[in-house]
């Protein structure tokens, strides 16, 4: 079992990490949530949990306009083969969470390192990133260096690296 909202505000609390957080209806795609948009500032992101043949499990959060080319990304990631979703069951195992709800706070339940989290270039430049606190029906903004604090105190080094096919060079 995951943990649950109040424990990772806790543990954010206990890092020293301020967030805020707004409570919503439930939002299961991009499209729901960005009905959102004027209440919360910064960086919004997509989340793609994914797979290679060899079993390796990757977490890529992208800003939420980004276009991931899935064809080509396993070259990028390092992944052993061409990639494809994982499955719910692997989702909430290795990271607590339900389809809807993937988000980079559930690291926190990554407690064996299954996942390597993979975070665009494009995304890192903004102050404030928003994602969901373990439940699509919150969204917690966060200070890109308290993110990768956050990330790093869970045990993830995260890749920085260009996924946003539409960016250019």
């Amino acid at each position: 079992m995951g943990k649950t909202f109040d424990e990772l505000m806790q543990y954010l609390g206990d890092m020293g990490i301020e967030v805020s957080t707004i409570r919503h209806a439930a939002v299961f795609t991009v499209a729901e949530a960005q009905n959102l948009r004027g209440q919360v500032s910064g960086a919004h992101t997509k989340n793609l949990f994914l797979k290679d043949k060899k079993d390796n499990y990757f977490l890529v959060t992208v800003d939420e306009d980004a276009e991931v080319d899935l064809k080509t990304i396993h070259g990028k990631i390092g992944a052993s083969s061409r990639v494809s979703f994982g499955k719910p069951e692997k989702l909430l195992e290795y990271l607590g969470l339900t389809p809807g709800a993937v988000s980079v706070f559930g690291l926190i339940n990554d407690t064996q390192h299954h996942v390597r989290v993979v975070l665009d270039e494009k995304l890192m430049q903004h102050d404030i990133v928003n994602a969901h606190p373990l439940t699509n029906e919150a969204t917690t903004s966060i200070r890109r260096e308290d993110l990768l604090a956050f990330l790093k105190m869970t045990g993830h080094e995260p890749l920085i690296l260009k996924i946003d096919v539409a960016t250019p060079n």
